[in-house]
Parts: C-alpha cells; structure tokens; sequence
C-alpha cells in the first residue's frame, strides 16, 4: 500500500498507526524480520493504555490506564523478548488479589493454589479440584486462547477448560462451591470483564485471570506501566525502528509504506481508512459494537489505604464488592445502562510495593468502577465509599484526586471509544469474531492494509498478541 506523507521523506516497508502495546509489537514483530518500520503515535508519549503519569500531585506517578500485567509476563509474544536490557523490571506482590469481606476478613488469591484455598473456608478443596487441573496444562493453554481463531493445538486442554469457560461466571461459582467466599473470589475475578455474570462464556475471563496469577502472578512494572511501553519503544530502535509521537493521522493515504497496520479500533479505522475500504466492509465496520466504560479514580495518599482485613496489604490488587450477588447487580447494572448504588471497584495499590512511585511515606491509589457506555454521572463518591466500607478512615489519607469518567478516557486515547477500555464489547460473539467474521481477523480487503488492535483477537490485555500476530499475516502476505 502507497501513499503520501510522513513530511514526504523516507519510505518504509512497513507503518503502525497507533503505539499502544499492540502497535508495537507489530513494529517489532516487523523490525526483527528485517523490515524498516515507522510507527506514528498521535499523542506526545508512546503507550496507548499503557503510560503512566503525575496525575494528582508532583512526584506521584500514576498509571493513565492499565496498572498491572500478567498477561504481559505469560503471553508467547512477550516472551524472550529481552525487555530487561531496555529498563523493564518486574515487581511481584506477595499475593496477586485480596477480596475483603464485611466481617473483617478477605480471601486472598496467592500464587499457592492450596495457599489460596485456606482462605476459603469450606471450599478449599473445590478451588484446587477446579484450578489445578487447568493449571497442570496451563502454558499449552494459554498459547492456543492466545492465538488466531483456529482449533486448538492441545485439544484436551482446551476442552478441560472449555467445559467450564463456556459456562456463565454465576453458574460455575455456584456449581462448584459452597460458600460465599469462593464464590464471591471467582465472581470479581470473572468482573474485570464488563459483562453481566450470568451472560454464558463469561466464567472464562475469571478462570484466565485465576490461573495467571497461579502461573506467574499479577506483577507490576517498576516506576509504572509506562516502563513497560518505553522499552518496548526502546527495544524497537534499537532494531532500527522508528516511534514519531505527536503525529495524527488523518488519512492513511498521508503514510508512504508498502504495508500499513492500523492499532485503531473500527470506528477510527473508518476515519481514516473508510475511504479505501470496500461498502460490505466499511458497513460490517459500522456495525461493531462498544461495550460497558470504565470510570476511573487516582488518589495521591498520605498514608496506605487503612485496611481493616490484614490480608489486603500484601495484595497488589484488591476486589471490592463484597458477595457474588453485589457484584453480579454492579455489573449487569452497568450492561443495562444503569449505576450501581454499590459498583464492583478494582483496586490497586502500587507503592506498597514500588514506593518511588510517591514521595518518602506517601502512596498512590488507583481503581474503577464500570459504568455505561459514555455515561456522565460521577461516580466518584460511589468507589470512594466502597473503599471506606472496607478500610474506614480511607478519606482521612487522602491528599489529592485525578478522576476520569468515560468522556476523558476517550480523549485521552481515541480507541477508548465511550470509556470502553477493552477495543469492544466482550460477549460471546464478538469476542470470539473480532471485528467480524473472516478467514484472518486482520487482513481487510485491501491489499497491504491490517487491523492489528484488542478488536481483533485475541482481544483486550496488555499481551502484544493481536499486533504480533497481525504482523506476522503480513509478513506471510509478502510485507
């Protein structure tokens, strides 16, 4: 694909649009096949949802969107790739998740899965019956749920867990335990994806999350996640990469490159694209739907957060939400356009761990809340009385707050269409075709020209899956 622009300059073998995590690991995919690679990023840093920021007070670095990254350290992509020589450094917290309760207590979800099952009272022995089979398999696993669609690799893992993923969170936490505090553990983890918990499929993002933080924890990237996109940044120049920020484009016909990748979700896609793309497609495009939004909350602290439940301070995230009936009601309020009076809130507490991230003896807090699709209704005090509910004299610590309901999040990065942060709505059917239904997800009809963002699959997390293997269907196609 040709075109002009770029100042008219140099010409690449191939563009990125978009430096979000996926946008640069097709670069790099790109790079290290030999190819001169151009990656133009409309905002002034590179990272899309992966940046981070002094968002309340000076000297306290806050994460603009994604916090912590599993999938970062799990996913086939991220994998040998030598991250630590361009500044990455990794920090696991003793425990991944705490899941407070209002009896004082919390279930902790440890990298042990028998650690993990002492903190569930009678259901110890039905969390490791249901995660220790899936976890003996768990690397095959992940390598197939993170591919193209195609059929598994490892069919017997995939079907050992495909019999419980296709199920509805609410009917597996159910089914497979007894008490409230499995239950209520499994229901938040199966929340990070804003689908109601009783919507079929939805049981499988509460089981990746489960087995992620078994099989490598939920770390978080020294001084941010930021850090993690300016080595993949790093990285790419030092393979003769290039990364121009400030940079929109308004018209891929601006970018002289033989093969262009857009890290653009459809409806961006069709402003810069749609002119080039064929009426059937331009129209499929149309039609994709955005899900649930995310509203977002920093706070910069003077103290950690007061936790009345020991546990939660040796988690790196903590789940606020209570039973699996209170957040089961949160999350198909926000699928239903409405607010929850009490929303599922998902926290994280980085400087308990990371500490040069605030001043000496100060932190910083991070959480959300999901709420409709481009709701304007300030959730604010709702997370914050969620925190208090669980850690009384949480406003007493806290000095300063940056909040970002969907309006902002969208400005911030035009492929939060609404304040959707996952690309796309998360139900059954179009997680599993994302953005459509086609031979390649990523090809589009036009020659040399390929979606590589969380729209197509593997879909939303910081995995670099979707831009690696984008990157690799062009490489196949001649790029």
């Amino acid at each position: 694909m040709q075109g002009r622009g770029d100042g008219g300059a140099a010409s690449y073998d191939a563009a990125v649009v978009g430096a979000g995590p996926n946008g640069l690991a097709a670069a790099i995919t790109l790079a290290r096949a030999g190819r001169s690679v151009l990656v133009r990023e409309a905002a002034a840093s590179a990272g899309g949802g992966a940046r981070s920021a002094e968002l309340t007070l000076p000297g306290f670095v806050h994460d603009v969107c994604s916090a912590v990254h599993p999938l970062a350290v799990a996913s086939p992509f991220f994998r040998g790739l030598p991250l630590a020589r361009h500044g990455l450094e990794w920090i696991e917290p003793p425990a991944p998740l705490a899941h407070p309760f209002d009896d004082g207590t919390a279930a902790l979800l440890e990298r042990s899965i028998a650690a993990t099952g002492e903190t569930l009272g009678p259901d110890a022995g039905a969390w490791a019956a249901l995660m220790q089979p899936l976890a003996a398999g768990w690397q095959p696993l992940l390598d197939d749920l993170l591919a193209p669609p195609r059929i598994p690799r490892h069919p017997l893992v995939a079907a050992r867990f495909g019999v419980r993923a296709i199920r509805s969170t609410a009917g597996l936490a159910t089914a497979a335990f007894r008490g409230p505090r499995a239950r209520a553990l499994l229901a938040g983890l199966g929340a990070h994806a804003p689908v109601p918990l009783d919507s079929p499929g939805s049981a499988a993002f509460g089981l990746v999350l489960g087995l992620t933080a078994h099989a490598v924890g939920w770390p978080l990237p020294r001084g941010g996640a930021g850090r993690l996109s300016e080595a993949l940044a790093a990285m790419l120049r030092a393979l003769g990469g290039e990364v121009v920020t400030g940079t929109p484009v308004e018209s891929v016909e601006e970018i002289h490159a033989r093969t262009v990748l857009l890290d653009l979700t459809p409806r961006q896609v069709l402003g810069v694209a749609g002119l080039r793309l064929p009426a059937g497609y331009r129209a499929r495009l149309g039609r994709y739907r955005y899900g649930p939004a995310a509203f977002k909350v920093d706070w910069a602290l003077r103290a950690p957060i007061p936790w009345r439940a020991p546990e939660c301070r040796r988690a790196g995230t903590v789940h606020l939400g209570g039973t699996i009936e209170e957040i089961a009601a949160s999350e198909r309020a926000a699928a239903s356009g409405e607010h929850a009076e009490r929303p599922f809130v998902l926290l994280v507490q980085p400087t308990l761990f990371d500490p040069d991230r605030a001043p000496a003896g100060r932190h910083i807090g991070w959480a959300y809340c999901h709420v409709p699709n481009g709701s304007t209704v300030d959730m604010t005090a709702r997370i914050e009385a969620q925190v208090e509910r669980f850690a009384p004299g949480f406003g007493d610590v806290i000095l300063s707050r940056s909040v970002r309901p969907p309006a902002a999040l969208e400005r911030y990065n035009a492929n939060l269409v609404g304040g959707d942060i996952n690309g796309g709505a998360l139900d059954l059917r179009q997680l599993l075709l994302r953005p459509m239904l086609r031979v390649s997800p990523y090809r589009t009809p036009v020659s040399g020209l390929y979606l590589c963002s969380s729209a197509t699959s593997p879909g939303p997390g910081v995995h670099g899956m979707c831009g690696h293997l984008a990157a690799r269907t062009a490489l196949r196609d001649g790029a």
